[in-house]
């Protein structure tokens, strides 16, 4: 279960770090997201929906007992949430 939490807690930094950096000027890296989130009328749904599908596809991956997977999403997504750290640092 702890695996499963520490991946919501890390999507959760990820969403916050994203909207910090959006709100200070410095664009999205991601191509796929960046598009959903021109067409949205609120940043933050776009990030909201986008971490509601990456969290129920997490709690699958948990329950048919993907530990690797999950264990390398964490990685991942921690990379990622401090990408988004040092992109506000030098925004």
């Amino acid at each position: 279960m702890a695996i499963l939490l520490v991946f919501v807690a890390l999507q959760f930094c990820d969403l916050a770090t994203t909207l910090v950096f959006l709100r200070h000027g410095v664009g999205e890296g991601n191509p796929l997201m960046a598009a959903l989130i021109r067409v949205s009328p609120q940043p933050a749904v776009a990030l909201l929906l986008v971490k509601a599908a990456a969290c129920g596809l997490a709690v699958y991956a948990w329950r048919s007992r993907r530990t690797r997977l999950l264990r390398r999403a964490n990685l991942f997504f921690a990379l990622c949430v401090g990408w988004n750290l040092l992109a506000i640092a030098s925004a």
